[in-house]
């Protein structure tokens, strides 16, 4: 039932990037402003993404709220913020019948640099605490703990981009740290697929 789960999200947000891309105008209209103005508020984005991950036993979705500024004509920055849920299921073979729940939050900063008009390359390092809760399903005892991990999300991304318009993209990333309390892990350390469904306003449209 769960990978069934992970599925439909997975091809619901895909078909959502397909309808947005035809709405969407595929070209940059971005304008170089003259040096002497500075700041462009046309280029100032807010939104965010929702996050799914999925592994062996494994299953996490987030909430990413973000805010960015359209740097030039193929680069975008910001910062994000996490709210996740992740859960492990027991196995007896493998961390021996213990289930695993946590609740991640968090955030840190990131970069898309689209290489083409409806493709990019995204770069996010950020920094997450972890409310950890650990069940022995065979016994029945229970711990809690808390933890913290950095992380560097990298990935590629397809999407639909207008500056002073909006954005809808679709974004499969790894974490390339690999730390043993990252939230991006399964339960052997190994890093998962994080995939995320994001749409960003400007917050003045150009006229």
């Amino acid at each position: 039932m769960r990978k069934k789960f992970v599925l439909v999200c997975g091809l619901w947000m895909t078909g959502l990037v397909a309808v947005a891309q035809e709405r969407m105008p595929q070209v940059n209209t971005y304008t170089d402003a003259p040096p002497s103005t500075g700041f462009r508020k046309e280029n100032l984005f807010i939104g965010g993404s929702l996050g799914l991950g999925f592994g062996t036993d494994q299953f996490t979705v987030g909430v990413n709220p973000e805010m960015g500024y359209a740097l030039n004509k193929w680069l975008d920055a910001g910062i994000v913020v996490n709210f996740t849920y992740n859960s492990i299921s027991a196995d007896p073979a493998y961390n021996q019948n213990i289930s695993s729940k946590e609740f991640v939050y968090g955030g840190g900063v990131f970069a898309r640099a689209w290489f083409l008009p409806f493709l990019f390359v995204t770069v996010q390092p950020e920094n997450n605490w972890t409310s950890i809760t650990l069940k022995d399903e065979t016994y029945g005892g229970t711990l809690r703990q808390n933890a913290t991990a950095a992380s560097v999300l990298a990935g590629i991304g397809d999407g639909g981009r207008g500056i002073g318009q909006g954005t809808f993209y679709l974004a499969l990333m790894v974490d390339m740290l690999r730390n043993i309390n990252s939230p991006y892990n399964d339960a052997y350390g190994h890093p998962l697929p994080v995939l995320r469904a994001g749409f960003d306003v400007f917050v003045h449209k150009q006229r």
